[in-house]
């Protein structure tokens, strides 16, 4: 049968196909446009199974928050390239709105489907590494901060106990510095109580050996043991770190100063931080 050059070029620009391929696939779909594009779908995952084994090193993190809700995710690809690409960042975005949409949490079908997608057009492997999704109550307001080209993500949960003192500029800058702040300094954890004991007493161990060879009192190493411990905790502790914007500070101190200045109690509930290829 005759197929024209219009409906070529209509497949071509619906899948970004090439053009043989996509007079192939209606000659073989008999003109059945939506037939056809079925098939070049098909054909272009059998490619991808091919490129499964590519490893997928650089990426861009993705937010969004509406509504209050939440999504921080991870898409991964071989190359700075694709990670730079209008459309895998269109994507991002798109998968972003339907996390929140549907409340995903975590990654299905639909989401892996539309990843799917794109790589029949784009020819590189690619997939939604990981996502988290949460919501928030009318007492709190999430920021978010993404670094250079999306190498690094940052979502930070602020909790206020009056609810009205969310509104002011103050407080939704130091909500910004907050995260701003998770990202320079990596915390693992929140506070000194969410840190494991199993993880504390490795650490003790750790620095007594350290100073099983000074010549002190077993009181004095304990007191040396403890201090190390603790210095150690308030370089991995988000609230005991130094506060980004005012090293003078650590951040509990900062959060506090600010409830008094507000005259409102604030807490930062949670955060997740997110990098390209780092897991955790």
């Amino acid at each position: 049968m005759e197929i024209s050059a219009a409906i070529v070029k209509k497949l071509r620009d619906a899948t970004n196909a090439g053009m043989m391929d996509c007079k192939k696939a209606l000659v073989e779909a008999g003109g059945d446009f939506a037939k056809a594009e079925k098939l070049l779908k098909e054909m272009g995952l059998a490619a991808v199974a091919k490129r499964a084994d590519r490893a997928t090193n650089n990426g861009r993190i993705f937010t969004l928050i509406k509504d209050n809700k939440a999504v921080i995710l991870e898409m991964a690809c071989e190359t700075d390239f694709v990670a730079r690409n209008k459309d895998f960042i269109a994507l991002g975005e798109e998968l972003c709105e339907d996390v929140l949409a549907n409340n995903y949490s975590e990654i299905t079908p639909p989401l892996t489907a539309k990843v799917d997608d794109l790589i029949t057009k784009i020819k590189e492997n690619m997939s939604l590494k990981r996502l988290k999704f949460f919501t928030y109550g009318e007492n709190s307001i999430v920021s978010q901060y993404i670094h250079g080209e999306g190498n690094l993500g940052v979502l930070v949960t602020l909790e206020a106990k009056d609810a009205a003192v969310l509104a002011l500029d103050s407080v939704k800058e130091f909500a910004f510095d907050c995260a701003l702040h998770v990202a320079a300094f990596s915390p693992l954890y929140l506070s000194i109580e969410d840190v494991d004991d199993d993880y504390i007493k490795e650490q003790s161990e750790i620095f007594l050996k350290q100073t099983k060879d000074l010549d002190k009192p077993e009181k004095v190493i304990e007191g040396i043991v403890k201090g190390k411990l603790n210095k150690h905790l308030s370089e991995i502790c988000l609230l005991e770190q130094p506060f980004v914007k005012d090293d003078s500070l650590s951040v509990k101190q900062a959060l506090k100063a600010l409830s008094k200045e507000v005259n409102s109690e604030l807490k930062i509930t949670s955060y997740l931080n997110f990098k390209v290829g780092v897991e955790g």
